[in-house]
């Protein structure tokens, strides 16, 4: 990721949903090693921020629906939500919920766009996302996983105003062409199953270490870390609750 810190239009926070907020904790504290506080008011419903020092990182929460899916999110920063989130549905998405307020930290919106992948609209007031971006323990790329690539680049372009890098092998997202994601093409590799959906990958210093020690704290390897030409190592894992993410070596460029 070419963003050091979140800027209009690109990734400037992920949050997991899961169905064990305790044993998600745990796991990816010992994974990352972040410290989590969970927000005491009872309005917050369990929301919990991650932390790597002072800064924070991710958030992990409970399942706030019955229909919602144990999944990791991430969020975009847009100056206005609401203006978004009618950008969203002019351009043949979605608004899952709201725009609605957050206290008074910002204003967010949960939408899908055309080929099914949900993300959400993040409207910083006193909480702008991610302190840390793309060092170890940190948020450091986002990948879209779509059946409609074409269909999502003119989505994504026309709601944020993307920069788009395309080569024959990897489509690179970019905020004025400084690229923090990529979009693959989902094919028969694919189960059927598998919906279109955003992929948040963390830096690490090692992924070989870091695929071990997921498994060893109860996750599972779902991609073994490889090397991509020209690009970097990474591997994508699954935690103990069934949410996937990515890890890739901080050291690469991507």
């Amino acid at each position: 990721m070419k963003l050091d810190k979140p800027v209009t239009g690109g990734p400037c926070w992920t949050e997991l949903g899961t169905s064990d907020l305790a044993g998600a904790k745990l796991f990816y504290e010992a994974l990352f090693g972040w410290r989590t506080e969970t927000d005491p008011r009872q309005e917050a419903g369990g929301y919990s921020i991650a932390h790597l020092g002072e800064a924070a990182v991710a958030a992990l929460a409970p399942l706030y629906q019955e229909e919602q899916p144990v999944a990791w999110n991430v969020s975009f920063a847009v100056p206005d939500a609401d203006a978004a989130a009618a950008r969203v549905t002019e351009a043949g998405g979605s608004v899952l919920l709201g725009p609605m307020d957050v206290f008074d930290v910002g204003r967010f919106a949960v939408a899908v766009d055309p080929t099914g992948a949900v993300f959400q609209l993040w409207q910083a007031r006193t909480f702008a996302g991610a302190g840390l971006l793309n060092a170890p323990g940190s948020l450091g790329w986002v990948e879209l996983m779509t059946r409609a690539p074409e269909r999502a680049v003119d989505f994504y372009t026309t709601v944020f105003g993307w920069s788009v890098n395309a080569s024959e092998r990897y489509t690179q997202w970019g905020v004025d062409g400084a690229d923090f994601g990529g979009m693959v093409a989902m094919d028969d590799k694919f189960p059927h199953e598998v919906p279109a959906h955003w992929l948040p990958y963390f830096a690490v210093a090692d992924v070989d270490d870091m695929a071990a020690d997921a498994t060893e704290a109860g996750g599972t390897v779902l991609m073994d870390p490889t090397s991509v030409p020209e690009g970097p190592r990474i591997a994508i894992l699954r935690d103990p609750q069934g949410a996937m993410f990515g890890v890739y070596r901080a050291a690469d460029e991507r």
